[in-house]
Order: C-alpha cells, then sequence, then structure tokens
C-alpha cells in the first residue's frame, strides 16, 4: 500500500472540522491547507466561519494556508485553487510534513486528491445574456442536462448557476488531459455528525454570528464598494445579508431564509461527500462529537496502520 501523502478532514459545515485538523497539525508539527471556497476571501471573516483562534492550540499558532489570499469581490476558482494546493503542498512536503487537509469544499477536495487537468474557462457573454432574467430553478434544470463536472454544492444564486452552466458548456468542447498533477494518497477522515445535532449546532451558529456582528461585516463590504452583485455571488450568508441590506427582505426574512439555505447546503455537502464514497475515495467516518483528542487519537491508529501495511 502506498504510503499516505495527506490527512484531509472533511465533513459538512458545523461538524468542527477546523478545531480538530489544527489540533491534528498541532500535534504532527505540520501545516493545514484549507478547502473552503469562501475564506480564502478578505475581509469575509464571520460570514464564511473562520474561527482563526482555533489555529491557535496550546498558546501555539498553527500555520494555515489558502485563506485571506483574495480581495472581498474577487472572483475565485477550482483551476485557481488547485494550483494553489500543490504548490503549497510541495513546499510543506520538502519540509519532511505531511499537510491536513481541511474544509467542506468537496470540488476543491476531489480536485487536488485526483489531480485532474482543468481548465481555466473564459467569460461566454453570448450564453450569459441568453441565461439572463432566468430563475435559478429554471438554470439549475438546465444544469442538470450536462454531466455533471461542477459542485452543485455551492448554487443558491442564479449567478453561481450560469457560472456553472458556463463551464459545462466549454468542457463540451474541450477535452482535457486526464491528469496534471499525480493524485494525492491522501487518509480521508470525515466528521460524521447526525442530521437533528447538525441542525442544532448550525441554527445556534447562525444566531452567535449575527450577535457577533455578521450584519456590520457585510455592511462594511458593501460601504467599501464591493458591489451587491459581487456578494450575492458568494451565496449563503453574503446573499441573504446583501439582500436585507438592500432592502430586499426584512430581517426576520432574512434570518428565516438564510437558515433554511444553510440547513440545505449542508445536506448537499454530505450528498457530495457520498458521491466521493462512490468514485472509490476511502472516508474513515469519526463521530464529530467526540473530543479532539479522541478523534487524533483515532486518526494516529488509522495513520499507524497504512505504515504497517507499506
Amino acid at each position: 500500500m502506498k504510503a499516505y501523502q495527506l490527512i484531509t478532514v472533511l465533513g459538512p459545515t458545523a461538524s468542527g472540522k477546523t478545531s480538530f485538523a489544527a489540533a491534528l497539525a498541532r500535534r504532527l508539527d505540520t501545516e493545514v491547507i484549507s478547502a473552503d471556497s469562501r475564506q480564502i476571501y478578505r475581509r469575509m471573516d464571520i460570514g464564511t466561519g473562520k474561527d482563526l483562534a482555533d489555529y491557535i492550540v496550546d498558546d501555539q499558532p498553527v500555520k494555515y494556508h489558502l485563506i485571506d489570499i483574495r480581495e472581498a469581490g474577487e472572483k475565485y476558482n477550482v483551476f485557481e485553487y488547485q494550483h494553489d494546493f500543490f504548490r503549497i503542498f510541495e513546499q510543506i512536503r520538502l519540509l519532511g510534513k505531511m499537510p491536513v487537509l481541511c474544509g467542506g469544499s468537496g470540488l476543491y477536495i476531489e480536485a487536488v486528491l485526483k489531480g485532474f487537468r482543468l481548465l481555466d474557462v473564459p467569460q461566454n457573454h453570448e450564453l450569459r445574456n441568453m441565461l439572463k432574467g432566468k430563475s435559478l430553478q429554471e438554470l439549475e434544470a438546465i444544469l442538470s442536462s450536462y454531466r455533471k463536472l461542477h459542485n452543485k454544492t455551492d448554487l443558491d444564486s442564479a449567478q453561481r448557476a450560469i457560472r456553472a452552466i458556463e463551464i459545462e458548456e466549454y468542457y463540451r468542447y474541450q477535452t482535457p488531459e486526464r491528469n496534471e498533477y499525480e493524485p494525492v494518497n491522501s487518509l480521508i477522515i470525515g466528521l460524521d455528525i447526525s442530521r437533528d445535532r447538525r441542525r442544532e449546532r448550525i441554527s445556534l451558529r447562525l444566531r452567535k454570528r449575527l450577535d457577533e456582528g455578521m450584519v456590520d461585516e457585510v455592511r462594511r463590504l458593501l460601504d467599501s464598494g464591493v458591489s451587491p452583485e459581487d456578494l450575492i455571488y458568494y451565496g449563503l450568508e453574503y446573499k441573504y445579508l446583501t439582500m436585507y441590506l438592500t432592502g430586499g427582505l426584512t430581517y426576520d426574512e432574512m434570518v428565516s431564509q438564510l437558515e433554511i439555505a444553510i440547513h440545505q447546503f449542508a445536506k448537499r455537502q454530505m450528498t457530495w461527500f457520498r458521491g466521493m464514497e462512490r468514485r472509490g475515495f476511502t472516508i474513515h467516518w469519526i463521530d464529530a462529537l467526540l473530543t479532539d483528542s479522541e478523534k487524533i487519537e483515532m486518526t494516529l491508529e488509522l495513520l499507524n496502520e497504512n505504515m504497517d501495511l507499506k
């Protein structure tokens, strides 16, 4: 059996991935690479749940990567992420360390573990004009007719759905080589949490973030010149809070609709991870309610089994 090159920590939102990954990295004297499609943006802290305090373990900082690397309002995609990941991955490996990949963006995780060659898809203005004005439901129906290369997890705005269709349409006429990077052999740890407990955590966390000033965070982004359209593109918290701040929703409507959207997002995340298992990945599911210390011991046992089987 090939030795592991990476440890991947995945799971739905509110499952405790960050604190566990940071504690694990501290124990192994290594570094964390984020696999979150929105935490890459600066000044988008509360809404993306960066929880940077989790990277302080035993009063010592754990080094993390691919967080706060782009300005709010910019666009970033899986093509760019894959290249950024492998650059950092190789740097950490040269130090003789095994990185910890942590996140809930299934497409980002799968893209780096498989090493597929991705294409930098340009904008198709003719297609965008044709799709302009269609509802999210109509766009999702169009997207379902493709081969589904794109991750549907984050499709909670028309802009993101149009981009997904744009990507699928481009790939219809382009045939990328099978791999640009070598696949990464990773021990994959999934944090397993019941639906009811997950929903409870999501609801509590949403209210906590609202109390911590998430509305003011989005207001500051708007005041700084980030357009409402760009914030809505990011989906979830930034979509609904922007709609509230621009008069499209009342506060109560915003909270109610956002809570539902986050629950739906977590469900789609789990659907993606189960799909990864069908596509050949082995995910070792660990009870999310265990302490980080207990999770670390279970992970170390799995690592030792791999070493014994080499």
